[in-house]
């Protein structure tokens, strides 16, 4: 006994969806994987460097400016000087 032409297409279709989220899913799951081992890799990298004599939370200030461009690092650097200068940490 055959389904009707609309219950085979919409069967097909639920199928279909249900592949596709399984797939995307499945993307994911590889991703956070691999933003997993890449964060347990900078974590290596931030202890050799400690060991090495570098401070780590400088390096991860430095990182983190590198990123910004050099405008909106100056912006905020001034802001943070004259902050610094209200409350007298600086001369």
């Amino acid at each position: 006994m055959s389904m009707p032409a609309a219950a085979d297409k919409e069967e097909t279709s639920h199928r279909f969806a249900k592949d596709q989220l399984k797939a995307i899913i499945e993307r994911i799951e590889r991703l956070e994987e691999e933003k997993k081992a890449t964060s347990d890799d900078i974590k290596d990298v931030y202890a050799e460097a400690k060991s090495n004599g570098f401070d780590a939370k400088a390096l991860r200030t430095i990182v983190r400016l590198r990123k910004q461009d050099a405008n909106e690092r100056r912006e905020q650097e001034e802001i943070l000087e004259t902050y610094m200068h209200a409350l007298g940490m600086l001369q």
